[in-house]
């Protein structure tokens, strides 16, 4: 299920206020207010209800040019919106600091705010992994002894369940508690380690102990010796009833370019080894060579990770041989597909000797992780790795359109639904800010159609603003199910306001969402709006659909088609 981000609080825009664009000058952000204040002006309007409307329009743009003229107020405005404003704008940064300095202040907060926020979700960590033994549907052992059944058996062979809590103890001092149970063929094991961690200067500093096979204790620490070296080292000592077990493990790390990165690490104890890793990580690719000499294998091996960032999808591939007491190889195969914000599922086909095919199905749900790697065949048999292949697509695909597909639609109207409920009384607002806002643009839209028009200009002919399910055929009105004709509650009509927008010929809007444009509301909050826009120019008609977001630059008639 997809993890939809609650809607906020609907705030004011006030660049689409004042049909602005974010980059802005001064003397562009006061002429469009000077042209507004034409309009909006109470004392341009009388004494009765236009007054009222008009004070309440004036208000609004009068707030918005306060803001965006004056650079502090626009440099929190931009990085924190309206509440910035409100609340921690001048609560935190002093109003002698330049706007630049409060950028830099604010998004460093904000990074700040975010990086507490993931740390709060990333505990506890934890895994559980559970080993599945299939091979019987491909290679069932025949016993005349023993009745296999008709159904081919499965069994978990295996199972390891690790969890790790982290507590901040002051700024420079975390403490872990972390535990793993381990259960093979019927043999358990288990273990704990709690963990002391001290940041120091260029580096860190760590004390372990804990207990499973006996007593361990540990120290490892890691310094930066330069911007682009740093090693990491640590001791173990494992305590048993007849011996004591040290073991001793070093990494030294180089930064080679920007994006590469070589290791070079050291073990010795329970495991002897020597290891050379080189890894590259970039935004379209990860790839890393590794070579381990050691006792009792050595092996070498390659992977190579393709990221398709806009399809939220990784593929991977990876090869390693082994040499050692028997000499072996394993290939793998296998993608990741990101399903919401904070879960992601993967599967990858592992073919080798002596292993066989194996089948690794992997879900990851923000901090916890779930692997079941199902062993398919003791030896290579190419309809096991058909099934390991396909099986896994197929399985996605079924359960996205009968699951996952439902249930974030299902989200998603919950949290519209969430979100009007506590903007209804905003929405409302500005729906009548919009009828305000057209009442007095009368005179205005009659003195600049009526310019339009000798000059054989820009000429609104109609504009809808909405949801449309047929942008051919849209209206303001439409037939209900008895065939009566009612107005269409998801369009409004915004051709009054467009054309009072219309400068020298030409009309362009900025705003990344026209609902906040003067003469402008939103008719149907959380669903994709559009806007149709039927015009005029050098006594031709043309005919253009902007989705909401995407900027609007009329005329534009070597793009458009005359209807």
């Amino acid at each position: 299920m997809d993890d939809n981000e609650e809607l906020d609080y609907v705030e004011e825009d006030f660049y689409a206020t004042l049909n602005l664009p974010r980059s802005a000058t001064q003397e562009e952000i006061s002429k469009a207010y000077r042209n507004l204040s034409r309009i909006f002006h109470p004392d341009k309007h009388g004494n009765g209800e236009n007054k009222q409307k008009a004070e309440l329009m004036f208000n609004r743009t009068k707030k918005a040019y306060e803001v965006l003229s004056d650079p502090h107020q626009r440099a929190i405005y931009d990085s924190l919106g309206v509440k910035g404003l409100e609340t921690e704008g001048w609560e935190i940064v002093h109003r002698t600091k330049t706007p630049n300095e409060i950028r830099e202040e604010y998004e460093r907060l904000a990074q700040e705010r975010e990086e507490r926020r993931l740390q709060q979700k990333t505990n506890p960590r934890g895994n559980i992994s559970v080993h599945i033994n299939a091979t019987d549907f491909f290679s069932r052992y025949d016993d005349e002894y023993y009745d296999t059944g008709l159904l081919p058996s499965i069994e978990v062979s295996g199972m390891s369940m690790s969890q790790s809590i982290e507590a901040p103890l002051s700024r420079t001092e975390i403490g872990t508690l972390s535990g793993s149970l381990h259960l093979q063929n019927g043999v358990g094991s288990g273990n704990f380690l709690l963990s002391g961690k001290r940041l120091i200067n260029k580096g860190w500093f760590e004390v372990d102990c804990g207990a499973g096979n006996g007593p361990v204790l540990g120290a490892k620490g890691s310094r930066n010796l330069t911007n682009r070296i740093f090693l990491t080292g640590g001791t173990t000592f494992h305590f048993r009833p007849n011996a004591i077990i040290p073991g001793l493990s070093g990494t030294s790390a180089i930064q080679l370019d920007k994006h590469t990165v070589g290791y070079l690490t050291y073990n010795a104890g329970l495991q002897n080894s020597m290891s050379t890793v080189v890894e590259r990580n970039t935004e379209k690719y990860h790839c890393n060579l590794t070579i381990t000499l050691g006792i009792p294998h050595c092996y070498i091996a390659a992977a190579y990770t393709r990221k398709l960032l806009e399809q939220g999808l990784k593929l991977r591939v990876a090869l390693k041989c082994v040499q050692g007491g028997t000499f072996g190889f394993l290939s793998e195969c296998g993608a990741e597909k990101k399903v919401s914000k904070y879960s992601s599922v993967s599967a990858t086909v592992c073919v080798g000797v002596p292993s066989g095919v194996m089948l690794k199905i992997k879900i990851i749900r923000s901090t916890q992780t779930y692997l079941f790697p199902i062993h398919l065949s003791e030896e290579i048999i190419p309809a096991a790795i058909f099934y390991a292949t396909v099986t896994p697509l197929l399985t996605y695909f079924v359960l996205k359109k009968m699951l996952f597909d439902p249930m974030n639609e299902a989200t998603k109207q919950k949290n519209i639904e969430k979100v009007k409920e506590t903007n209804s009384a905003r929405m409302a607002e500005k729906r009548r800010e919009a009828e305000s806002a057209i009442a007095l643009m009368g005179a205005l839209f009659e003195r600049i159609r009526k310019d339009e028009l000798k000059c054989e200009g820009l000429i609104i002919v109609s504009a809808l603003y909405g949801k449309f399910s047929d942008v051919e055929n849209v209206s303001l009105e439409e037939a209900d199910d008895m065939g009566f004709v009612q107005q269409n509650p998801l369009v409004i009509d915004v051709r009054i306001p467009l054309q009072c927008l219309v400068k020298d010929s030409q009309l362009t809007l900025y705003s990344p969402s026209k609902s906040e444009l003067p003469g402008f509301y939103d008719p149907c909050f959380g669903e994709e709006k559009q806007l149709k826009i039927d015009y005029e120019f050098k006594n031709k008609s043309y005919s253009s659909v902007f989705a909401d977001s995407d900027p609007v630059r009329l005329p534009a008639v070597t793009n458009e088609t005359s209807p």
